[in-house]
């Protein structure tokens, strides 16, 4: 679920990373020509390691590989967003998925069409937030009390 606590630029890209796929895609389409030219840094798949907190000791640990779509661009200027980078990162491999997100991460941080994308990234993550409060309410359906056995 949403952490209120994190900080809200690592809560933006959380939410970028879950969003709608054709929707985020939709939205970039839109944004891109207001960035002018950019310089992909990188566009590649890999595998990162997942962390996992053990919830009884609270040790942290590796529960294995996950692969990911990765995508940094830069605004290459002239102009005042000479240099802004932005970043996207997803599961699986979808490389225009994660560009997608690199670039609103980089107009957001250039102030280039920020109501727009909020907009967008507050849609999304109520979406989201109702998605994970029905698989919340379906696993909860599923505890069996075992002293009614």
């Amino acid at each position: 679920m949403f952490d209120h606590t994190a900080d809200p630029d690592d809560v933006l890209l959380s939410v970028l990373a879950r969003a709608d796929a054709a929707a985020l895609k939709a939205e970039a389409e839109a944004v891109l020509p207001l960035l002018g030219e950019l310089d992909v840094i990188q566009s590649r798949t890999g595998l990162v390691m997942l962390p996992m907190r053990d919830p009884v000791q609270g040790t942290e640990f590796h529960l294995g590989e996950v692969l990911v779509a990765e995508a940094h661009i830069r605004l290459p200027g002239p102009g005042p967003h000479q240099g802004t980078e932005g970043y996207g990162m997803v599961i699986g491999r979808d490389l225009e998925r994660a560009m997608a997100m690199a670039l609103l991460d980089a107009a957001l941080q250039s102030g280039i069409a920020a109501d727009r994308i909020h907009a967008f990234i507050t849609a999304q993550r109520a979406a989201q937030e109702d998605e994970d409060r029905e698989t919340l309410r379906r696993i909860e359906a599923t505890r069996v009390d075992m002293e009614t056995f």
